[in-house]
């Protein structure tokens, strides 16, 4: 079915629309999960360079209004990938050259942490989508993997200087030991696992994507960035931060995310994975203090509440396969990130609304 709408409805961005087309010009390419935060602006790109796209999404995280900039542009197909036929999904990606993988259970930390059973689910997801996809001739998948791969005791010293390497988790060794971060990071190494195996049986071509903390316009609040501008923009006094502050992350703008993962797609088709993202360290009460120097406001007071799940004490990745392979580098600043994230925000909340601390740990 078509996306919504039956006009062009409004343009692509000047610097979106003046994306070199040669490499997607025409090539019919798949979405899953194409209508969330991540996937819309990576539909957006493809878009913007040419591709013929198709999203297939459940609307359970995603929302159709994150696609205003491309109405009327793609094809639509609303599928739960989990217990849908694997027929239905199998004629959703028919024709297409392309699959990204991007559907899944997910949030933030209070979610993945309280949702145990509901993240697991990524596991017949991720073999549904790649069983269809074998089924539909797709000859190349890309699959959003995660930074929750990689062995929690690699990360759990307070301002450690240790960057990520692709191969602290590596698939391919299973004779080997691995280990990863909750249910949601065990999910993810297996859904790399299994499209290795796609790869090796069938002969498909495919890459693993590993993201971390990706946040922008369209990020929900269950995500730190978002949970924080939320607490920010509603003057919460005193203002909570989960955990002691000094838990620290490598935040990767959107922007930057979809222009890897595109790169990724374009070349690497072995199935081997690839860390997107900064390769810098912020504590999270450096990322309130931005803040707050952003909207104008600072608390008179901050409370740590460590009863809250924090996750990794430290995390952040080494970029230099990316920067070999892809011949790429994240652009946004953290700063410029954050105030574009913040202005979003802004023009799309009801900062007025009573505060309703749950959002914080569910998606919807």
């Amino acid at each position: 079915m078509s996306g919504p709408g039956s006009t062009r409805g409004n343009s692509l961005s000047s610097d979106a629309a003046r994306l070199e087309k040669s490499e997607w010009d025409g090539r019919k390419v798949a979405v899953t999960g194409g209508a969330s935060f991540i996937g819309s602006h990576l539909v957006e790109s493809l878009i913007a360079r040419g591709a013929d796209v198709s999203i297939v999404d459940d609307l359970s995280s995603g929302r159709l209004q994150n696609l205003e900039a491309v109405r009327g542009r793609y094809k639509f197909h609303q599928l739960d990938l989990e217990y849908s036929g694997i027929e239905e999904i199998t004629s959703a990606f028919e024709g297409n050259e392309v699959l990204f993988h991007l559907a899944a259970i997910h949030g933030g930390r209070g979610y993945i942490d309280s949702h145990p059973a509901d993240v697991c689910s990524n596991l017949a997801i991720d073999h549904h989508v790649y069983e269809a996809a074998r089924r539909a001739d797709v000859s190349q998948v890309v699959f959003a993997s995660s930074a929750c791969v990689y062995p929690p005791a690699l990360q759990a010293v307070e301002g450690s200087s240790y960057l990520l390497r692709e191969q602290d988790c590596d698939p391919r060794k299973l004779g080997e030991p691995l280990s990863a971060d909750l249910e949601y990071g065990w999910a993810k190494v297996f859904g790399e696992i299994q499209l290795l195996a796609f790869i090796r049986q069938y002969g498909m071509k495919g890459c693993s994507v590993r993201f971390i903390t990706a946040y922008g316009p369209r990020e929900n609040e269950t995500h730190a960035i978002i949970a924080l501008i939320y607490k920010a923009v509603r003057r919460m006094d005193p203002y909570p931060i989960w955990g002691n502050g000094r838990q620290d992350r490598d935040f990767t703008y959107v922007t930057d995310i979809v222009e890897g993962t595109v790169r990724s797609a374009e070349r690497i088709t072995d199935g081997s994975a690839i860390n997107l993202g900064n390769g810098k360290r912020y504590t999270m009460i450096e990322v309130a203090n931005t803040i707050f120097d952003l909207v104008g406001w600072r608390p008179r007071e901050i409370f740590f509440d460590t009863s809250k799940p924090t996750g990794a004490v430290s995390r952040a990745l080494d970029i230099q396969k990316a920067r070999n392979v892809l011949g790429w580098e994240p652009k946004v600043s953290f700063r410029d990130g954050l105030a574009k994230t913040i202005e979003w925000y802004l023009a799309t909340h009801n900062v007025s609304a009573p505060t309703d601390e749950r959002i914080l740990l569910e998606r919807a």
